[in-house]
C-alpha cells in the first residue's frame, strides 16, 4: 500500500520538473523574441496607429494636429476621380500580372529547369534585372522609351520598319502597358527562381513514373508539375498583388503618375498629397486605406489558399 503514494510523489516531481522546464523554454523563447517584438511595435505598429491618428485631421506637418476633421479624408479620397484611376491602374496592373506575366516566367521556368544547355546561363540573365535597383531600371527604360529616333532604341527600330515613332510615356492610352512591360522585365526573373526552386522540390520520380503510363509533356505539366507546385504558385500569387499595390519607385521615376493621372496608383497617389503638397493627414488617409486593403486581401487568400499542399504527403 506504501507504494501507491510513493508512486504518485514521483510523477508529481517529474510533472513539476516537466512544468519547470516549459517555463523555462518559454521564457528563453520570449527572451529570443522581445528585441524583434520591440523593433516590429516601433517600427511597425506604432506608425499604423499614428497614420490612423494624423488620417483624422487636416494637418500639415508643423506643429501639432489641431484641426480634427473625422473622416471627411476618407470620403474625398473614395470620391475622388484621381484615386479611383489609380484603383483602375493597380488592378490592371494585377490582371496583367496574374494573366502573363507569372504564366510565362512559370513556362520558361519548366524549359530552363530541364536538361537545358547553358541553363546557368539563363537562370543568370532573367534574374539579373531583378538585381538592379528600381531607379535604375526606371532610367533605363525611360531611355529606351525615348520618342526620339535618334536617342530611343525603340523608335529607332520602328522607324528602321517604316513605322511612326510612338510617345510611350506620354500616351495616355499605352502608358500603364508600357510601365507592365518594364516592371515585367524587373521582376520575371524573381518569379522565374521561385519556380525554379519549388521545381527542384519535386521528385523526379514521379514525373518519371508518368512517362512510363504514357503521359506526354503536356499532361505531366498539367497533371503532375502544376499540382506539386501549388505552395510556390501561391506564394508567387500572393507577393505579386501586393507588389502592385504597393508600386511607386518605378513609376514615380518614369511617369511621376502622368500623362494626366493615366499611370497613378494608390503610392504615387499618397506621396503626391503627403510630401509633394504636405497634406499630411490626407496622405495619412490614403495609406490606411492600401493597408486596409493589403490586410483584407491576406487574409482572404490566406483562407482560400489554406488547402493542404500536394507535397506534405511525399
Amino acid at each position: 500500500m506504501q507504494l501507491i503514494p510513493a508512486a504518485q510523489k514521483e510523477l508529481n516531481l517529474k510533472k513539476n520538473s516537466i512544468s519547470r522546464r516549459r517555463i523555462q523554454d518559454r521564457f528563453v523563447i520570449a527572451l529570443f523574441l522581445l528585441p524583434a517584438l520591440v523593433l516590429f511595435s516601433l517600427f511597425v505598429i506604432y506608425p499604423i496607429f499614428r497614420s490612423l491618428y494624423f488620417s483624422t485631421f487636416n494637418w500639415k506637418g508643423f506643429g501639432p494636429a489641431v484641426d480634427y476633421i473625422g473622416i471627411d479624408n476618407y470620403r474625398k479620397i473614395l470620391t475622388d476621380e484621381v484615386f479611383l484611376k489609380a484603383i483602375k491602374n493597380v488592378l490592371l496592373i494585377i490582371v496583367l500580372s496574374l494573366g502573363i506575366q507569372l504564366p510565362l516566367a512559370l513556362i520558361l521556368a519548366v524549359l530552363v529547369g530541364r536538361d537545358l544547355p547553358g541553363r546557368s546561363l539563363f537562370r543568370t540573365v532573367f534574374f539579373l534585372p531583378y538585381v538592379l535597383s528600381e531607379v535604375n531600371t526606371a532610367i533605363m527604360w525611360m531611355l529606351l522609351y525615348n520618342p526620339d529616333p535618334e536617342r530611343g532604341i525603340l523608335n529607332a527600330i520602328m522607324v528602321m520598319f517604316g513605322l511612326e515613332p510612338i510617345a510611350w510615356l506620354a500616351d495616355m492610352k499605352i502608358v500603364i502597358f508600357a510601365i507592365f512591360v518594364t516592371l515585367t522585365w524587373k521582376y520575371f526573373g524573381f518569379h522565374m527562381l521561385l519556380y525554379l526552386t519549388g521545381l527542384q522540390n519535386i521528385p523526379k520520380e514521379i514525373e518519371e513514373a508518368a512517362r512510363i503510363d504514357g503521359a506526354n509533356s503536356i499532361q505531366n505539366f498539367l497533371f503532375i508539375t502544376l499540382p506539386l507546385l501549388g505552395s510556390t504558385i501561391k506564394t508567387s500569387v500572393y507577393m505579386s498583388v501586393l507588389g502592385s499595390i504597393q508600386q511607386f519607385i518605378l513609376v514615380w521615376v518614369m511617369t511621376k503618375g502622368g500623362p494626366v493621372n493615366a499611370s497613378e496608383t494608390m503610392a504615387t497617389y499618397m506621396y503626391r498629397f503627403g510630401f509633394v503638397r504636405f497634406q499630411l493627414g490626407y496622405g495619412s488617409a490614403v495609406a490606411i486605406i492600401m493597408f486596409i486593403l493589403c490586410m483584407i486581401f491576406s487574409l482572404i487568400y490566406q483562407a482560400l489558399t489554406r488547402k493542404p499542399d500536394y507535397l506534405t504527403g511525399l
